[in-house]
């Protein structure tokens, strides 16, 4: 009997789609069933051959043999998953196999993933393409019901196949050329090195700043005895001034004069709840409400969308949905009616849910919809922390599209002093739609004194507002997935790996959760050449890249161009005469190879890492940890080796690893009573919701 291979990219997803093709008999790196043989990647099982993979010359990195640009470039199998590979190969190539269905990500790196194990394979036999946004039995169903012709993704994979190629030629020739040239590891890329110049340019604008004095005019007026505050404004909108004399000259004018109303206007207002979660949106709402990296919360994602198919697919831009998933936005929200959520939940379920363009777009949809809840009921006790917060984020922003606008009247109130105007702007809130599930986040001024046009109100108060203007901010990582998004850097499913490398190739740092340039970054990008800091050039490339999947350009051209730049980028940097000097080198001796270490500040923490480029020595010297200091609260560094290891916190307080761990132990051990009051309590009021309790799970593997 013939059978479908069907190539998932994750062994957990190769599961799921096992159990709904009724795949029973699970082997070795694939499962089963009458109809299907369901096998998996482990991620990439293939990738491009690295320079010595050309010619065995390359092994040792010389100057004269650049740039390295291969007429095709071919691929490898990966060592570590090579086992993996045999087997998907010895699949794809059995007889009673007629033919196949890519199941990887949905996306441009999913079909890079399958067509590149497929090719090094060489198997050619008939192909569909399985694409679906989440990984419940209902969506993987519908996706088999509608497989499509792999042709369809051709341009899809030509995108991918381009971008890994691009990589490649500028990654490895400028690498292997700085990292010769000055004898330092010294990484750079088509998209990190740009990226990297934005957080050394902001970081320029900070320290050339010079603050500038301004000053204003508040003045209070009384009706009724309510005191209302008022700002000065000239005519050209201004409400400050850098000149204090003139902001003299105007209060003395004004002094003991009565204020006119000369504009005072009701308007009722609307304020409607933002758009749908993308990735790049979710990863700064995260970072600014949590503090999550990028990495983190994707990772979060990931296992949100294939452990616990709650949420649909992660690595989206769109911030939309198409109109095919109209008709599930119901079972989607009975699926969140849980715990705070279930008011907002009830009154949407009540009535017909409103469409609107503004979230319901088909032209704004290419390869996923936005970040939504599938129809799987949560079990919340099932999640960790950050997967419950990262999947609440989602849940609020969710029902906020679907419920009720906020309501408000908008209240604005102009007085004029002897000619001088005088602004106010209030809001009543008279419905707080969907900020109900944001409840605690606005504080709304209400306004409730009424005033008439051409009444004069006596001038309680005068005051001269001073203050200095304030330089721009440091970069965090929401801010820097902002900037690489309004700079076309990278794609929504690159940006946290490119943030990722960054720090670990020690070219960024972070200070609390502001992101600064280190000396090696900053020498760095002095010494690359110019236009590949161009966050221009680099996003130039990346429309080329989605041109290229619209079938709007030939990669061929794309890639010439590429080639054509790694030459001139190789040349500058073999003609450049700048220096590069290590500024953090250390007395101590690697234990290696005998070169000394070099002190760096990771993500981690401080570690040792040895400056010969040949040599992997690391060792960590202290460890940022989410240990707190139990007398300030403050997170705690870890310090030390082995047994010896030592918390301390910047108020002075330390602690043995040993005595921490002992602490620790006792405190698991250990339920309050407040904590048991608190679960019993709950346990009456919401019987039929005891899975989503946050002490449930901790109460039950306490030790009796």
């Amino acid at each position: 009997m013939k059978k479908t291979l069907v190539l998932a990219e994750k062994p957990s997803v190769g599961r799921d789609i096992a159990n709904v093709l009724k795949c029973k008999n699970e082997k070795n790196g694939y499962i089963e069933g009458e109809k299907y043989v369901v096998t998996w990647a482990l991620g990439h099982l293939v990738t491009l051959a690295d320079p010595e993979g050309y010619n065995s010359k390359y092994k040792e990195w010389k100057m004269e043999d650049l740039p390295i640009i291969p007429k095709y470039l071919k691929t490898v199998v990966i060592k570590k998953s090579g086992k993996q590979y045999q087997k998907v190969k010895s699949l794809l190539e059995r007889n009673d196999i007629e033919d196949i269905v890519i199941a990887t990500d949905a996306g441009r790196e999913g079909e890079l993933v399958a067509r590149w194990i497929i090719e090094k394979s060489g198997v050619n036999k008939p192909m569909k393409r399985l694409w679906i946004s989440s990984n419940t039995d209902k969506a993987i169903k519908e996706g088999f019901n509608k497989l499509e012709s792999s042709k369809k993704y051709d341009n899809l994979y030509n995108s991918a196949l381009a971008r890994a190629e691009a990589d490649w030629i500028i990654g490895i020739n400028a690498t292997r050329a700085l990292t010769v040239k000055y004898n330092a590891q010294l990484s750079c890329g088509r998209v990190q090195t740009p990226t990297l110049n934005m957080v050394m340019k902001r970081e320029d604008e900070i320290k050339s700043f010079e603050p500038k004095k301004f000053y204003g005019i508040e003045i209070v007026v009384n009706k009724a005895g309510n005191s209302i505050k008022l700002n000065w404004k000239n005519n050209k909108g201004n409400t400050y001034l850098f000149n204090e004399e003139s902001i003299d000259k105007i209060i003395n004018k004004i002094k003991n004069n009565d204020a006119q109303v000369i504009k005072y206007s009701v308007k009722s207002k609307k304020t409607y709840s933002p758009q749908l979660y993308n990735l790049t949106e979710l990863q700064r709402d995260a970072n600014k409400i949590y503090g999550y990296s990028a990495k983190e919360t994707l990772s979060t994602m990931q296992n949100l969308y294939e452990r616990h198919k709650l949420l649909t697919y992660p690595r989206t831009d769109s911030r939309y949905i198409s109109t095919d998933i109209v008709d599930t936005l119901k079972d989607r929200v009975k699926a969140v009616c849980i715990g705070d959520y279930r008011k907002v939940c009830n009154d949407i379920l009540k009535r017909n849910i409103k469409i609107s363009k503004s979230f319901v777009d088909n032209s704004k949809v290419i390869e996923h919809y936005a970040i939504i809840p599938t129809e799987e009921r949560v079990f919340l006790n099932e999640l960790t922390v950050k997967e419950r917060n990262i999947y609440e984020l989602v849940i609020k922003r969710f029902l906020s599209v679907l419920y009720d606008p906020e309501e408000y009247d908008e209240t604005i109130m102009e007085c004029e002093i002897s000619g001088e105007k005088f602004n106010a702007k209030f809001k009543n809130i008279k419905k707080l739609g969907w900020k109900e599930l944001y409840s605690n986040e606005e504080n709304a001024y209400l306004s409730t004194v009424i005033f008439k046009e051409g009444e004069k109100l006596n001038v309680d108060k005068i005051s001269k507002i001073e203050g200095k203007t304030n330089p721009p901010s440091h970069l965090n990582e929401a801010t820097l997935l902002t900037m690489m998004e309004k700079n076309n850097l990278g794609t929504v499913a690159t940006r946290a790996d490119i943030i990722d490398k960054l720090f670990s190739t020690f070219l960024l740092e972070k200070k609390n959760n502001d992101i600064l340039i280190t000396q090696k970054g900053r020498q760095l990008l002095d010494l690359v050449p110019e236009k590949l800091k161009s966050a221009e050039m680099t996003s130039e490339w990346e429309k080329k890249l989605q041109k290229i999947s619209e079938s709007k350009l030939n990669k061929k051209v794309f890639m010439s161009e590429i080639k054509d730049y790694s030459k001139k980028a190789i040349e500058d940097i073999k003609k450049s005469e700048s220096k590069f000097k290590h500024d953090n080198l250390t007395r101590n001796k690697c234990p290696e190879c005998g070169h000394y270490m070099l002190e760096v500040n990771s993500k981690r923490g401080k570690m040792l890492v040895c400056e010969n480029r040949e040599c992997k020595n690391r060792k960590m010297i202290s460890q940022i940890t989410n240990a707190r200091c139990p007398e300030c609260h403050k997170k705690m560094e870890l310090r030390g080796e082995g047994e010896k290891r030592v918390f301390v916190c910047s108020c002075g307080y330390r602690e043995k690893l040993s005595a921490f761990n002992s602490r620790k132990k006792e405190e698991k051990n250990k339920a309050s009573k407040k904590d048991i009051n608190k679960y019993l309590k709950n346990q009456n009021k919401k019987e039929n919701e005891n899975f989503n309790n946050p002490f449930a799970d901790a109460l039950a593997k306490l030790k009796k």
